[in-house]
């Protein structure tokens, strides 16, 4: 069994410094070189994390030490540097999207489960503890069935500058390829596979150049419908991210685009909120009804509904946004070189999660009416 994973990383950026950060936190990993088309860069993080700069992504992939490249790079280039990671033996985990098409993932995992290498994309919400919870509130139908969903995702463009890549659908592939995958996949996984409806997209007014700012999607998944909003439109000190599931018992929000908030609001039995105080002790709980004795009675859809109590909690803090993302990656991780010292190992997430989500990205993008 292999006592180290050694971590080669292309692309030298701000996020390539947090991740590495949080990697190191696992007793074993270390990352033992680094490059970036900026030197400056590449030095920099290397020598934040003790690590060789390399020369170009060559001279990376053919250091014998790497084991595993993580690639941190612009969307437009994760498929060939995947590819080539791959090709030259190397385990990868690479940031989302994991190309720019769809058939481009569906073949970089097909290669790495060929060979029995690792590919995964960095598609790290469902190691959220938040996210575990509400998997476990739909599988158990605490608050019933599904009904309706949303996310709203209010995002800045303070630092997006009119030239800045994301703006490129030949760089970036758009707002729902680019971002857009990491939300398709936690519906996914909440709630089945699921259908394009519809989806639009909107051009920025009084700009000359192609800046699509705004995007929606609907997908209908077994239950019921979600929809889907990205805007990048506004300062940083505005940028906020809600979603919410709705059932015919009650509802969840989750708030930030790394869920650290919660709000339940339903009608529970006895048990079930017992179960809610002790997954939530630090939580703000609202009782409705006076006692959890007994049963209440309340009608939808055409049928009775028992409950003890209508109870509103709450907890979580945004503030803890950070903390919570660095714990993700560290999770996604961990689960990854477990499946790389045992095959066997059921991971959280895999090479399937990377083609799935982008294949709908990539439907919501190429099927959108243009405003």
């Amino acid at each position: 069994m292999q006592q180290e994973l050694h971590i080669g990383i292309v692309g030298a950026g701000g996020f390539a410094n947090f991740a590495a950060k949080a990697f190191l936190k696992i007793p074993g990993v270390r990352v033992v070189a680094v490059t970036d088309l900026d030197n400056t860069a590449a030095s920099f993080l290397a020598q934040e994390v003790q690590a060789e700069v390399k020369a170009d992504y060559a001279a990376l992939l053919a250091d014998d030490r790497v084991q595993l490249v993580y690639i941190a790079t612009p969307p437009w280039l994760h498929y060939t540097q995947s590819k080539q990671a791959l090709e030259a033996g190397k385990h990868v985990i690479c940031e989302k999207p994991a190309a720019l098409k769809a058939a481009e993932a569906a073949e970089l995992a097909h290669y790495a489960q060929a060979h029995q290498l690792l590919y995964v994309v960095n598609l790290m919400q469902r190691y959220n503890p938040l996210y575990a919870f509400v998997q476990t509130l739909i599988q158990e139908r605490w608050l019933g069935d599904f009904v309706h969903g949303f996310f709203e995702n209010y995002a800045s463009d303070e630092k997006l500058i009119p030239e800045h890549w994301f703006w490129d659908l030949e760089k970036s592939g758009g707002i729902f390829i680019e971002h857009g995958v990491h939300f398709f996949d936690m519906f996914e996984g909440w709630l089945g596979a699921g259908q394009l409806v519809h989806a639009f997209d909107i051009q920025r007014p009084g700009v000359e150049q192609t800046c699509i700012d705004r995007v929606q999607a609907t997908v209908l998944y077994p239950q019921g419908p979600v929809n889907f909003y990205h805007g990048f439109n506004q300062p940083k000190v505005l940028d906020r991210q809600e979603m919410r599931l709705q059932f015919d018992r009650g509802d969840i929000t989750l708030y930030e685009w790394v869920p650290v908030k919660i709000r339940l609001h339903g009608l529970l039995n006895a048990a079930q909120f017992e179960q809610l105080k002790k997954d939530f002790p630090q939580a703000a709980l609202f009782s409705h009804t006076d006692a959890v004795e007994g049963q209440q009675v309340v009608r939808g859809k055409f049928q009775d509904i028992e409950y003890a109590v209508e109870v509103t909690m709450e907890a979580g803090d945004v503030a803890d946004k950070m903390d919570r993302y660095q714990q993700l990656v560290v999770s996604m991780l961990q689960d990854q070189w477990n499946w790389i010292l045992d095959p066997n190992h059921q991971r959280l997430i895999d090479q399937h999660n990377a083609v799935s989500s982008l294949r709908l990205a990539e439907q919501a993008t190429m099927q959108a009416a243009h405003y």
